[in-house]
């Protein structure tokens, strides 16, 4: 009536409200990322509360347990950054004012060891990074005010350190009670298929996080020691520069190298081949043996997402997108999964009930069938 289609008009108001979600988390992302840090650092102390509660007094109730938790966490996070932020900022510090010196020197070029068949081409190769240096020293200048920039906005930003411990003592807090009442809006079929797409993803983020904590550490301990022992200048500010940069998948451990690389060589550091000898040992065995063992059970994606996630996530939300990418794209793999699972059980069940009414139907068929073969025998011998 009227040309009025309810079927077009429920799939154009599911359009609209889709189109309006992504609208509407568009203009939330800022307060979205915040949440998002709290629940990664929800998934970092919450083995702590458990633990807590397993061996602690038992008359505590669960808020005090999650509040010495916090505290503890925070106490620490406090006596690491007073052992080892001083140095850090002290080599930074230094770095910084040398930089520019380190840009317009030639040192390092000329002391990179060369096959002896390269040696005839060693001052082309000299005029050619000179070339470059003295081309990259022009954007020095913007680059380092644009990440000035960067650190004061970021400064300006620091209510959000103290927002994202408290969103995430209430998230851990009120969690059980969130989920119970958003699955209490579904039916039965849809309860039971949300509920273990969310128990899904409790494990994928539990692991992830606690994976990247632990490589992040890894990092962390392997760097400083060996450029310790082997001279590096700023070892202790390329280790911790690696181990934040271990949070960035592919890309961050990449950039890490390649920092320590470029500083050390322009530095004055003169077995550079070495270091980049122990970067790719410790890279072999971290992305092959270590991260594997602690993702087994976690992210499972193919290398071809992963890929295709990475890119998107930098097109997306910069460097925010690239850490998000690889538990987003896991957590689409498990929604895809547990939905595609429960529309087969679904297919199946449907397949067994129609089975058993065309057995049902079949037998009944039977039954009549017997039942006049019986009528008909017995009215011969009555004619």
């Amino acid at each position: 009536m009227f040309g009025f289609n309810l079927r077009v008009a429920k799939m154009v108001w599911t359009a609209f409200l889709i189109a309006f979600l992504l609208f509407l988390t568009y203009k939330v992302s800022s307060t979205l990322i915040v949440v998002v840090f709290a629940i990664f650092f929800s998934y970092l102390v919450y083995p702590l509360i458990g633990l807590l509660e397993r061996y602690g007094p038992k008359r505590l109730p669960r808020t005090a347990n999650i509040g010495i938790v916090f505290l503890v966490v925070i106490l620490l996070v406090a006596v690491l950054g007073s052992i080892f932020g001083a140095r850090i900022e002290e080599e930074a510090i230094k770095l910084s004012d040398q930089l520019p010196t380190l840009l317009k020197g030639n040192n390092f070029a000329e002391r990179i060891p060369l096959p002896e068949f390269m040696e005839p081409l060693r001052a082309r190769l000299l005029s050619f990074m000179q070339t470059q240096l003295s081309s990259s020293t022009g954007q020095a200048m913007p680059l380092a005010k644009e990440l000035g920039l960067t650190v004061m906005h970021a400064a300006s930003n620091l209510i959000y350190l103290v927002l994202v411990p408290v969103l995430s003592f209430l998230l851990i807090k009120e969690g059980p009670d969130m989920r119970d009442g958003l699955l209490s809006l579904l039916n039965r079929p849809n309860k039971k298929l949300w509920g273990a797409i969310i128990d899904d993803l409790d494990i994928l983020l539990s692991r992830y996080v606690r994976a990247l904590l632990l490589l992040s550490i890894a990092t962390f301990v392997s760097y400083s020691i060996a450029f310790s022992l082997m001279g590096v200048p700023y070892s202790l500010l390329l280790a911790g520069a690696a181990a934040l940069l271990e949070f960035i998948p592919f890309a961050g451990p990449l950039a890490a190298a390649v920092i320590a690389v470029v500083v050390a060589g322009f530095s004055g550091f003169e077995h550079v081949f070495w270091l980049i000898g122990f970067i790719a040992a410790y890279r072999l065995f971290q992305d092959y043996v270590v991260n594997p063992y602690l993702m087994s059970e976690g992210v499972e994606v193919s290398p071809l997402m992963v890929i295709v996630g990475l890119l998107a996530g930098d097109q997306l939300g910069g460097v925010v997108g690239i850490f998000l990418s690889v538990p987003v794209m896991a957590a689409i793999k498990i929604v895809f999964v547990r939905a595609r699972a429960a529309l087969q059980a679904r297919h199946d069940a449907h397949e067994k009930a129609e089975q058993a009414a065309e057995e049902a139907r079949a037998q009944a068929l039977a039954e009549a069938a017997r039942l006049q073969e019986q009528g008909s025998k017995a009215t011969l011998p009555a004619q």
